[in-house]
């Protein structure tokens, strides 16, 4: 029986949301083993004098426990 465990993590990118998701993804790996998916619960941007600066988005990583 596997045990899995959901961690949240915020991430950003200047390009897009989804080159903030991939970003997050590629620095939850670094870290985290047996990651089996994660999901995009929220994607907000940064806006300075009417310009988006920054993208981010929320995203909850799954991952099974050793």
């Amino acid at each position: 029986m596997a045990v899995a465990r959901v961690s949240e993590v915020v991430a950003s990118s200047k390009k897009g949301w989804t080159e903030a998701a991939m970003e997050g993804f590629a620095r939850a790996k670094s870290t985290l083993r047996n990651i089996t998916g994660f999901e995009v619960v929220k994607q907000t941007a940064h806006v300075e004098n009417d310009e988006i600066v920054e993208f981010r988005v929320t995203m909850r990583i799954i991952f099974i426990l050793e």
